[in-house]
């Protein structure tokens, strides 16, 4: 099974309707909110900043930028239209908001048009996603900012214990729906190679215990799979998705790391030094001026 999100431009509406659902569940969770402020807060925007973020989907991320102190205009930029078009809906209204159709690795797009550029939950999809970096270098000013996001998919577990069939959905959900679960761990070489320096690695824990809106999605987004693939019957594929189900309904009966994603954030702006990491901190960076 590939990923979906590789592939978005590819696959039938209804896929790109439960993407484009999830999307939006995510966006809406309060842990992911703080994480997107934790790591928003380490970019220096300048006044009446000019803001691109690629792989923007649903442009629930982009709504969140183009509503932040001194973000003068964003971008948002995304291979699919039918995400964009539900994207302009969304964000009907917010004047300084606009998107665009395009790939990430080929932005088509100026030279050091942009203060900053975020990337989130785009690394772990897109195959070849040092081109994305290198896209994003490409566009930002001299002194700009990167602020890139992502999920570390390889840890991530509903299972209360030993043999819990209910790991099989997370099993299945993330090749049909990652191509690098591990792309996160590798954020500070990536962003050092494309160009960028002076980063820092903030870490971040993703733990749903009561209201497991999406987590219950990524459970269903692997039972699915399953069954069309004919590996189980509908009738345990559902039966898969109400036992996640009851367990978002007694969640004093289930051990905290029952439903659990740790996220890495890189947030850089290209400039003089090396990318640096640890586990607890944020990544900055400047973008070296160009040579004279």
């Amino acid at each position: 099974m590939s990923d979906v999100y590789a592939m978005i431009t590819e696959v039938d509406p209804a896929a790109v309707e439960q993407v484009a659902n999830a999307m939006e569940v995510s966006a809406s969770d309060p842990q992911q909110q703080a994480m997107v402020a934790a790591y928003l807060s380490d970019v220096a925007f300048p006044p009446d900043a000019r803001v691109l973020e690629i792989g923007c989907g649903t442009g629930a991320i982009s709504r969140l930028l183009a509503a932040r102190p001194k973000v003068g205009q964003v971008l948002g930029v995304d291979p699919s239209p039918i995400l964009l078009a539900q994207a302009r809906e969304l964000a009907a209204g917010i004047s300084n908001l606009s998107f665009q159709e395009a790939d990430g690795r080929d932005l088509p797009l100026p030279d050091a048009s942009f203060d900053v550029v975020v990337v989130h939950r785009v690394l772990s999809h897109r195959p070849g996603p040092e081109r994305v970096l290198g896209q994003a270098f490409r566009v930002l000013r001299a002194g700009g900012w990167l602020a890139a996001f992502d999920g570390d998919y390889a840890t991530i577990t509903v299972a209360t214990g030993d043999f819990d069939l209910l790991q099989a959905c997370v099993a299945a959900f993330t090749p049909a729906y990652i191509t690098d679960p591990w792309v996160v761990r590798c954020l500070p070489a990536m962003v050092h190679q494309a160009g960028f320096a002076e980063g820092r690695l903030r870490s971040h824990g993703f733990v749903q215990t009561s209201e497991p809106d999406y987590m219950l999605s990524i459970a269903d987004r692997g039972a699915d799979p399953l069954a069309t693939a004919g590996r189980i019957g509908q009738e345990l594929a559902d039966a898969l998705k109400a036992e996640a189900r009851r367990r978002g309904d007694r969640p004093l009966l289930l051990r905290p790391r029952r439903l659990c994603q740790p996220h890495g954030t890189e947030t850089g702006s290209p400039a003089h030094g090396a990318v640096t990491s640890s586990t607890t901190g944020s990544a900055r960076a400047r973008l070296a001026a160009p040579a004279t």
